[in-house]
């Protein structure tokens, strides 16, 4: 009986933290999953985090939809060996949060080591209860 008690009060405890994470923490929850799957190149991660309306916008002006982003990524054409973000701040307003950091990454696009340092805008929008990346621009720092 003991044991039910304490499963019963331990399940309480995680339900309760769940629900009690923030919208906040919630939308870095899927920076992080964003900034994993780029750095492995797991395709399918990157299906899952990408909204199907994906606007990836980079600092050079190139302008990419879900399907090249995910491409670019998982063939090593644009490769993240590291990525590093600081300052970020997130801002949700209702099913869409806008989030900003700096990003400093060590690349390996096709082959060729680099380095790159970065401001990023992302817009995330919620689906299916799920926060997808619906809009990234990045510019040069």
């Amino acid at each position: 009986m003991k044991k039910v008690i304490v499963f019963a009060l331990l399940a309480m405890t995680l339900s309760y933290t769940a629900l009690a994470q923030t919208k906040d923490e919630k939308v870095s929850a899927a920076v992080e999953l964003l900034k994993q799957a780029m750095i492995s190149g797991n395709q399918a991660d990157l299906e899952n985090i990408a909204a199907t309306q994906l606007q990836y916008g980079h600092s050079s002006g190139k302008l990419e939809d879900k399907a090249s982003f995910v491409k670019s990524i998982a063939s090593g054409a644009s490769d993240f060996v590291t990525i590093d973000l600081s300052e970020q701040t997130i801002k949700v307003t209702g099913k869409v949060a806008v989030v900003r950091h700096k990003l400093m990454a060590k690349t390996n696009d096709s082959g060729k080591p680099g380095e790159v340092k970065l401001g990023i805008m992302l817009v995330f929008a919620k689906e299916k209860g799920d926060w997808k990346l619906l809009a990234r621009q990045a510019y040069k720092i």
